[in-house]
């Protein structure tokens, strides 16, 4: 697996998105990247939550140089949700080179939106319609635009963009390199690439289907600072034998393994700055028992081999459905049963659903545990420990001790006592963890129903592709 170091990205490049939380590329992205920095048109086919913003907005932003102020990347988009997030996961990984993009979408005042554009933004992301408003009105010049993309190509033909989108690629008239995304590849799709593309090369990423019944997938909506107490929670009140918790972040795996130990659980870390013979050491102190729980990066865990596993924690969701599926899958193997928590807050619903339609999966609401629950389990784990003892019958060394105890108090306050000594009480020992920045600046309120992507996702897995263009044929392509 190639890193983004391995790429050649710059050093503000991969500063940004470091704090961003990108340790690896996902697939999409390795095979992405390099061939658009080396200047080749391309398609790419793959589904919604799987990357691809970064793997368009990388080259770009490595492409323009900080003191530019002309427009000279140019991506289109079905939706102004999805325009709004690309430009914001734009803004976050050209931030420390100084390149900034700025939606235009309908139903935004165009004047409030003339006004931002004359801050010279050197990238536009933007739907169909208001960009062609734009054009006509010369309030958007693309004479300069040399990197175009097309995100999300069959739902922007599917809505009927066809000519729109037509009209603004014969206005970038200069030399450019297109990139063109898509989840399907109908036969519109094909012909637009084929007028306006240069033997584009192409590339498919699909999902992997979860097909792991024994496994039972629940989530927990938090907010990101309860996340660390409610996991602790759940360790009491579930009792894992084995677990992995994944952190987004290599910083979040050294604070939550750190977290757990001062509260008494057997944890360790494990991420991609460990040195060998430090990730030997955990990953031998994990294999056998002497930690119960590992928190490991995605990239570190790849690999990883270990039967046992009863649980896995997403302390932070992945970014992709891939990577939700290599986590979850560290678990119910060989036949047996496994869980898989995942903790999103509510600015990550969205990403839950569209890892529920990726993955033909959906996950259950588990309610937020108390702390009374945990205590409650965790004396009954006690209880079965020492019936355990009992039914083990070598107490002869302990009855004299034990009757010479009762001469002097009651069997039932000693045997409270004795439950309380065995009893792990939940800890409520304040941690602060460095919260994560929010994935998206909007709020989940009618972000389902609007998502890009989502409704077609849904139509298609109900009533199959065929079905679905023949309720279309409004659309002038398909007639």
């Amino acid at each position: 697996m190639i890193t983004f170091e391995e790429m050649g990205l710059s050093q503000p490049v991969l500063r940004a998105l470091s704090k961003m939380g990108f340790e690896a590329p996902t697939a999409i992205q390795e095979l992405a990247i390099v061939p658009a920095m080396e200047g080749r048109d391309m398609i790419g086919q793959a589904q919604t939550g799987t990357g691809k913003t970064a793997a368009f907005a990388i080259p770009l932003i490595e492409k323009i140089g900080r003191d530019e102020r002309a427009v000279r990347g140019l991506i289109v988009t079905p939706t102004r949700e999805l325009a709004v997030q690309v430009a914001e996961e734009i803004n976050s990984i050209g931030l420390v080179k100084g390149i900034r993009a700025l939606p235009i979408y309908g139903g935004q005042d165009i004047n409030l939106q003339i006004r931002s554009l004359k801050s010279r933004p050197q990238i536009i992301v933007g739907t169909p319609g208001r960009l062609l408003d734009h054009v006509r009105r010369k309030t958007i010049r693309l004479e300069d635009v040399f990197f175009v993309v097309l995100d999300e190509a069959d739902e922007m033909l599917n809505m009927g963009f066809i000519e729109d989108i037509e009209t603004i690629l014969k206005h970038i008239t200069g030399d450019r390199q297109m990139l063109l995304f898509s989840a399907t590849m109908p036969v519109p799709v094909q012909e637009l690439a084929r007028r306006f593309m240069r033997n584009p090369e192409l590339i498919r990423v699909k999902t992997k289907e979860v097909t792991l019944p024994g496994i039972v997938q629940h989530y927990v909506e938090v907010h990101d600072r309860q996340k660390f107490d409610i996991l602790c929670r759940l360790l009491d009140i579930q009792a894992p034998e084995l677990a992995i918790i994944f952190c987004r972040t290599k910083r979040r795996v050294d604070e939550v393994s750190e977290a757990l130990k001062k509260r008494g659980y057997l944890a360790d870390g494990i991420h991609g700055d460990l040195t060998q013979s430090k990730r030997d050491r955990v990953m031998s102190s994990f294999k056998s028992g002497t930690a119960e729980i590992l928190v490991a990066t995605d990239v570190a865990a790849r690999g990883l081999d270990i039967s046992g596993i009863s649980h896995v924690y997403n302390f932070d969701i992945p970014q992709d459905p891939d990577s939700y599926v290599h986590r979850i899958g560290r678990t119910g193997r060989l036949g047996k049963a496994g869980v898989a928590v995942t903790f999103v807050t509510r600015r990550e619903l969205y990403q839950l659903r569209m890892i529920e339609l990726a993955t033909e999966r959906k996950m259950l609401k588990h309610p937020i545990p108390t702390f009374t629950e945990a205590l409650e389990e965790q004396q009954r784990l006690a209880v079965d420990k020492l019936l355990r003892v009992v039914d083990e019958k070598e107490l002869h060394q302990y009855q004299e001790m034990a009757q010479s105890l009762l001469e002097e108090h009651d069997s039932a306050t000693l045997l409270s006592a004795a439950l309380k000594i065995i009893t792990k009480e939940p800890d409520t020992t304040p941690v602060n963890l460095t919260e994560e920045p929010a994935r998206s600046s909007k709020s989940p309120k009618g972000l389902y129903s609007a998502a890009p992507g989502y409704q077609r996702m849904r139509r298609e897995k109900k009533e199959g592709w065929s079905d679905f263009k023949k309720k279309r044929t409004r659309v002038k392509y398909f007639k």
